[in-house]
Protein backbone atom coordinates (compact mmCIF):
# COMPACT_ATOMS: atom_id res chain seq x y z
CA UNK A 1 0.00 0.00 0.00
CA UNK A 2 1.78 3.31 -0.81
CA UNK A 3 1.15 6.77 0.39
CA UNK A 4 -2.15 7.85 -1.70
CA UNK A 5 -3.86 4.07 -0.39
CA UNK A 6 -2.43 5.09 3.40
CA UNK A 7 -4.39 8.57 3.06
CA UNK A 8 -7.19 7.55 1.67
CA UNK A 9 -7.72 4.82 4.30
CA UNK A 10 -6.71 7.05 7.11
CA UNK A 11 -9.39 9.79 5.60
CA UNK A 12 -12.21 7.10 5.49
CA UNK A 13 -11.49 5.80 8.67
CA UNK A 14 -11.78 9.28 10.24
CA UNK A 15 -15.12 9.77 7.84
CA UNK A 16 -13.84 13.04 6.38
CA UNK A 17 -14.71 14.23 3.05
CA UNK A 18 -11.59 15.57 0.70
CA UNK A 19 -12.98 18.87 1.09
CA UNK A 20 -13.03 18.79 4.77
CA UNK A 21 -9.38 17.43 4.88
CA UNK A 22 -8.23 20.22 2.29
CA UNK A 23 -9.78 22.56 4.49
CA UNK A 24 -8.24 21.08 8.27
CA UNK A 25 -4.74 20.83 5.75
CA UNK A 26 -4.70 24.55 4.46
CA UNK A 27 -4.88 23.44 0.36
CA UNK A 28 -7.59 22.56 -2.57
CA UNK A 29 -9.61 19.29 -2.60
CA UNK A 30 -7.92 18.70 -5.84
CA UNK A 31 -4.65 18.45 -4.22
CA UNK A 32 -6.25 15.76 -1.60
CA UNK A 33 -7.38 14.47 -4.78
CA UNK A 34 -4.35 14.07 -6.33
CA UNK A 35 -2.14 12.67 -3.69
CA UNK A 36 -4.66 9.76 -3.06
CA UNK A 37 -4.12 8.98 -6.67
CA UNK A 38 -0.55 9.65 -6.64
CA UNK A 39 -0.37 12.26 -9.69
CA UNK A 40 1.23 14.47 -6.58
CA UNK A 41 2.90 14.46 -3.65
CA UNK A 42 2.37 16.62 -0.63
CA UNK A 43 5.08 19.08 1.09
CA UNK A 44 6.47 18.24 4.38
CA UNK A 45 4.47 20.95 5.93
CA UNK A 46 1.33 19.61 4.85
CA UNK A 47 2.36 15.49 5.81
CA UNK A 48 3.37 16.71 9.16
CA UNK A 49 -0.36 18.18 8.76
CA UNK A 50 -1.82 15.03 8.29
CA UNK A 51 -0.11 13.34 10.80
CA UNK A 52 -1.54 15.73 13.60
CA UNK A 53 -4.74 15.15 11.76
CA UNK A 54 -4.66 11.73 11.94
CA UNK A 55 -2.39 11.20 15.12
CA UNK A 56 -0.01 9.26 13.00
CA UNK A 57 3.51 8.78 12.60
CA UNK A 58 5.24 9.86 9.13
CA UNK A 59 6.28 6.32 8.16
CA UNK A 60 2.61 5.25 8.73
CA UNK A 61 2.03 7.76 5.56
CA UNK A 62 4.45 6.53 3.09
CA UNK A 63 5.05 2.94 3.86
CA UNK A 64 5.04 0.49 1.44
CA UNK A 65 2.20 -1.92 4.07
CA UNK A 66 0.59 -0.20 6.81
CA UNK A 67 1.24 -2.60 9.00
CA UNK A 68 2.42 -0.49 11.91
CA UNK A 69 -1.09 -0.20 13.55
CA UNK A 70 -0.68 0.27 17.19
CA UNK A 71 1.14 3.69 16.39
CA UNK A 72 -2.16 5.03 15.19
CA UNK A 73 -4.55 6.25 17.51
CA UNK A 74 -7.29 4.66 19.06
CA UNK A 75 -10.40 5.80 17.16
CA UNK A 76 -8.21 5.40 13.85
CA UNK A 77 -7.10 1.72 14.74
CA UNK A 78 -10.75 0.62 15.97
CA UNK A 79 -12.55 2.01 12.58
CA UNK A 80 -9.65 -0.02 10.55
CA UNK A 81 -10.40 -3.41 12.55
CA UNK A 82 -13.89 -2.92 11.91
CA UNK A 83 -13.65 -2.34 8.21
CA UNK A 84 -11.33 -5.75 8.19
CA UNK A 85 -13.68 -7.45 10.10
CA UNK A 86 -16.63 -6.37 7.77
CA UNK A 87 -15.61 -7.70 5.47
CA UNK A 88 -13.95 -10.62 7.20
CA UNK A 89 -17.68 -11.73 8.34
CA UNK A 90 -18.95 -11.46 4.79
CA UNK A 91 -16.27 -14.21 3.35
CA UNK A 92 -16.75 -16.63 6.62
CA UNK A 93 -20.85 -16.36 6.55
CA UNK A 94 -20.44 -17.15 2.93
CA UNK A 95 -17.87 -19.72 3.76
CA UNK A 96 -20.18 -21.22 6.62
CA UNK A 97 -23.59 -21.52 3.95
CA UNK A 98 -21.74 -23.43 1.30
CA UNK A 99 -20.04 -25.52 4.22
CA UNK A 100 -23.66 -26.56 5.50
CA UNK A 101 -25.37 -26.84 1.93
CA UNK A 102 -22.06 -29.55 0.76
CA UNK A 103 -23.32 -31.69 4.54
CA UNK A 104 -26.67 -31.29 3.07
CA UNK A 105 -26.00 -32.38 0.03
CA UNK A 106 -23.70 -35.31 1.18
CA UNK A 107 -26.82 -36.56 3.19
CA UNK A 108 -29.00 -36.36 0.14
CA UNK A 109 -26.46 -38.74 -1.86
CA UNK A 110 -26.54 -40.96 1.35
CA UNK A 111 -29.99 -41.42 1.38
CA UNK A 112 -29.57 -41.57 -2.57
CA UNK A 113 -27.15 -44.58 -2.18
CA UNK A 114 -29.65 -46.54 0.26
CA UNK A 115 -32.58 -46.26 -2.09
CA UNK A 116 -30.85 -47.51 -4.79
CA UNK A 117 -28.74 -50.25 -3.16
CA UNK A 118 -32.43 -51.40 -1.52
CA UNK A 119 -33.54 -51.33 -5.44
CA UNK A 120 -30.58 -53.54 -6.16
CA UNK A 121 -31.82 -56.08 -3.75
CA UNK A 122 -35.84 -55.67 -4.70
CA UNK A 123 -35.58 -56.05 -8.01
CA UNK A 124 -34.23 -59.53 -8.66
CA UNK A 125 -36.72 -60.67 -5.67
CA UNK A 126 -39.73 -58.77 -8.10
CA UNK A 127 -38.26 -60.14 -11.12
CA UNK A 128 -38.65 -63.82 -10.25
CA UNK A 129 -42.23 -63.22 -9.45
CA UNK A 130 -42.68 -61.91 -12.57
CA UNK A 131 -43.22 -63.92 -15.79
CA UNK A 132 -43.83 -62.50 -19.68
CA UNK A 133 -45.49 -64.69 -22.00
CA UNK A 134 -45.11 -62.62 -25.55
CA UNK A 135 -46.74 -65.24 -27.28
CA UNK A 136 -50.39 -64.59 -25.24
CA UNK A 137 -49.88 -61.47 -24.38
CA UNK A 138 -49.61 -62.12 -21.07
CA UNK A 139 -48.00 -60.78 -17.70
CA UNK A 140 -48.06 -62.92 -14.81
CA UNK A 141 -46.80 -61.25 -11.68
CA UNK A 142 -47.22 -62.96 -8.16
CA UNK A 143 -49.48 -65.72 -9.40
CA UNK A 144 -52.18 -62.30 -11.19
CA UNK A 145 -51.62 -62.83 -14.73
CA UNK A 146 -52.36 -59.36 -16.28
CA UNK A 147 -53.18 -59.38 -20.03
CA UNK A 148 -51.73 -56.58 -21.98
CA UNK A 149 -52.36 -54.66 -25.54
CA UNK A 150 -50.45 -52.59 -27.84
CA UNK A 151 -52.27 -50.51 -29.78
CA UNK A 152 -50.33 -47.47 -32.12
CA UNK A 153 -48.67 -45.62 -28.89
CA UNK A 154 -50.66 -47.20 -25.73
CA UNK A 155 -50.75 -50.00 -24.24
CA UNK A 156 -53.70 -51.10 -22.22
CA UNK A 157 -53.33 -53.73 -19.17
CA UNK A 158 -56.13 -56.07 -18.16
CA UNK A 159 -56.71 -58.03 -14.90
CA UNK A 160 -59.45 -59.62 -12.83
CA UNK A 161 -61.05 -57.46 -10.17
CA UNK A 162 -58.84 -54.38 -11.50
CA UNK A 163 -59.49 -51.58 -13.35
CA UNK A 164 -57.79 -51.45 -16.88
CA UNK A 165 -55.03 -49.06 -16.87
CA UNK A 166 -53.38 -47.69 -20.03
CA UNK A 167 -50.27 -45.78 -20.95
CA UNK A 168 -48.51 -43.98 -23.75
CA UNK A 169 -44.64 -45.38 -25.41
CA UNK A 170 -43.13 -42.68 -27.53
CA UNK A 171 -41.47 -46.00 -29.52
CA UNK A 172 -43.55 -48.35 -29.25
CA UNK A 173 -42.37 -50.34 -32.23
CA UNK A 174 -38.72 -50.43 -30.22
CA UNK A 175 -40.50 -51.75 -27.30
CA UNK A 176 -42.83 -54.62 -29.02
CA UNK A 177 -38.84 -55.47 -30.65
CA UNK A 178 -37.24 -55.30 -27.42
CA UNK A 179 -40.12 -57.57 -25.58
CA UNK A 180 -39.50 -60.04 -28.34
CA UNK A 181 -36.00 -60.63 -28.18
CA UNK A 182 -35.22 -60.54 -24.15
CA UNK A 183 -35.65 -61.90 -21.20
CA UNK A 184 -37.37 -60.54 -18.45
CA UNK A 185 -34.09 -61.76 -16.88
CA UNK A 186 -32.10 -59.59 -19.65
CA UNK A 187 -34.22 -56.36 -18.37
CA UNK A 188 -33.58 -57.39 -14.39
CA UNK A 189 -29.72 -57.54 -15.08
CA UNK A 190 -29.70 -54.43 -17.39
CA UNK A 191 -31.61 -52.71 -14.01
CA UNK A 192 -29.14 -53.58 -11.93
CA UNK A 193 -26.38 -52.35 -13.93
CA UNK A 194 -28.16 -49.30 -14.17
CA UNK A 195 -28.35 -49.17 -10.74
CA UNK A 196 -24.50 -49.77 -10.00
CA UNK A 197 -23.55 -46.65 -12.41
CA UNK A 198 -25.74 -44.59 -10.29
CA UNK A 199 -24.72 -45.55 -7.02
CA UNK A 200 -20.56 -44.70 -8.50
CA UNK A 201 -22.08 -41.57 -9.64
CA UNK A 202 -23.30 -40.76 -6.29
CA UNK A 203 -20.27 -41.97 -4.41
CA UNK A 204 -17.81 -39.18 -6.41
CA UNK A 205 -20.77 -36.91 -5.90
CA UNK A 206 -20.32 -37.34 -2.33
CA UNK A 207 -16.73 -37.07 -2.23
CA UNK A 208 -16.78 -34.02 -3.93
CA UNK A 209 -19.28 -32.39 -1.41
CA UNK A 210 -17.12 -33.76 1.20
CA UNK A 211 -14.45 -31.71 -0.27
CA UNK A 212 -15.88 -29.08 -0.94
CA UNK A 213 -17.29 -28.84 2.73
CA UNK A 214 -13.64 -29.75 4.03
CA UNK A 215 -12.83 -26.76 1.44
CA UNK A 216 -15.08 -23.92 3.28
CA UNK A 217 -14.89 -25.00 6.68
CA UNK A 218 -11.07 -24.17 6.19
CA UNK A 219 -11.97 -21.06 5.11
CA UNK A 220 -13.89 -19.90 8.03
CA UNK A 221 -11.75 -21.90 10.45
CA UNK A 222 -8.47 -20.44 8.89
CA UNK A 223 -6.44 -17.03 9.50
CA UNK A 224 -7.12 -17.05 5.65
CA UNK A 225 -8.26 -19.12 2.30
CA UNK A 226 -4.94 -19.20 0.76
CA UNK A 227 -3.08 -22.64 1.89
CA UNK A 228 -1.51 -25.02 0.09
CA UNK A 229 -4.08 -27.84 1.38
CA UNK A 230 -7.49 -25.55 0.18
CA UNK A 231 -5.18 -25.32 -3.19
CA UNK A 232 -5.26 -28.87 -2.78
CA UNK A 233 -8.98 -29.26 -2.00
CA UNK A 234 -9.80 -26.59 -5.15
CA UNK A 235 -8.04 -29.25 -7.61
CA UNK A 236 -9.67 -32.43 -6.21
CA UNK A 237 -12.72 -30.66 -6.64
CA UNK A 238 -11.95 -30.23 -10.43
CA UNK A 239 -10.89 -33.74 -11.02
CA UNK A 240 -13.82 -35.11 -8.91
CA UNK A 241 -16.14 -32.31 -10.95
CA UNK A 242 -14.32 -34.50 -13.92
CA UNK A 243 -15.08 -37.47 -12.88
CA UNK A 244 -18.63 -37.22 -12.23
CA UNK A 245 -19.31 -35.45 -16.14
CA UNK A 246 -16.84 -38.52 -17.54
CA UNK A 247 -18.67 -41.87 -15.49
CA UNK A 248 -22.03 -41.54 -16.51
CA UNK A 249 -21.12 -40.71 -20.07
CA UNK A 250 -18.43 -43.84 -20.40
CA UNK A 251 -21.00 -46.43 -18.35
CA UNK A 252 -24.36 -45.38 -20.32
CA UNK A 253 -21.62 -46.13 -23.42
CA UNK A 254 -20.68 -49.35 -22.29
CA UNK A 255 -24.35 -50.38 -21.40
CA UNK A 256 -25.90 -49.04 -24.74
CA UNK A 257 -23.27 -51.41 -26.51
CA UNK A 258 -24.17 -54.39 -24.37
CA UNK A 259 -27.91 -54.42 -23.98
CA UNK A 260 -28.25 -51.92 -27.46
CA UNK A 261 -30.58 -49.91 -25.72
CA UNK A 262 -29.98 -45.93 -25.20
CA UNK A 263 -29.59 -44.42 -21.78
CA UNK A 264 -29.80 -40.39 -23.05
CA UNK A 265 -26.69 -39.30 -21.24
CA UNK A 266 -25.98 -36.20 -22.95
CA UNK A 267 -22.34 -34.48 -23.07
CA UNK A 268 -22.82 -30.13 -21.82
CA UNK A 269 -20.38 -28.07 -22.65
CA UNK A 270 -21.50 -26.21 -19.42
CA UNK A 271 -19.95 -29.24 -16.86
CA UNK A 272 -16.77 -28.25 -19.02
CA UNK A 273 -16.78 -24.71 -18.85
CA UNK A 274 -17.69 -25.36 -14.76
CA UNK A 275 -14.29 -27.43 -14.50
CA UNK A 276 -12.12 -24.78 -16.10
CA UNK A 277 -13.64 -22.38 -14.01
CA UNK A 278 -12.75 -24.43 -10.65
CA UNK A 279 -9.54 -24.96 -11.87
CA UNK A 280 -8.71 -21.77 -12.88
CA UNK A 281 -9.65 -21.36 -9.32
CA UNK A 282 -7.02 -23.35 -8.29
CA UNK A 283 -4.34 -21.28 -9.31
CA UNK A 284 -5.56 -17.95 -8.03
CA UNK A 285 -5.47 -19.54 -4.45
CA UNK A 286 -2.03 -20.93 -5.32
CA UNK A 287 -1.01 -17.55 -6.75
CA UNK A 288 -2.83 -15.86 -3.55
CA UNK A 289 -0.95 -17.96 -1.02
CA UNK A 290 2.84 -17.57 -3.12
CA UNK A 291 1.90 -13.68 -2.56
CA UNK A 292 0.40 -13.82 0.99
CA UNK A 293 3.63 -16.32 1.78
CA UNK A 294 6.01 -13.34 0.09
CA UNK A 295 4.31 -10.64 2.21
CA UNK A 296 4.03 -12.69 5.67
CA UNK A 297 0.58 -11.32 5.77
CA UNK A 298 -2.77 -13.02 6.52
CA UNK A 299 -6.43 -12.28 4.94
CA UNK A 300 -8.20 -12.22 8.09
CA UNK A 301 -7.46 -10.32 11.60
CA UNK A 302 -7.54 -11.43 14.89
CA UNK A 303 -10.95 -11.73 16.08
CA UNK A 304 -10.37 -11.26 19.52
CA UNK A 305 -8.62 -7.33 18.44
Amino acid sequence: MKFGDNLKMLRKSRKLSQEHLAERVGVSRQSVSKWETGEAYPEMNNILALCTIFHCEITDLVTENMIDIDSLDEEVKMNIVKLKKENQKKVKGLSKAISVISRICKVCCIVGMVFILLATIITPIIGSNIKINNNKNEITAFGNKIKYEIDKNTIELKAKNLDNFKFKVNNITELEKNLNNHSLTFYIVSMEVVYVCLIGTLIIIYILFNTLDKLFVNIHDGDTPFTLENVAYVKKIAILMILAMIFPIITGGIYQIITNVELGIEFNMMNVVSILVVFSLAYIFEYGYEIQRDSNGKMYGDENE
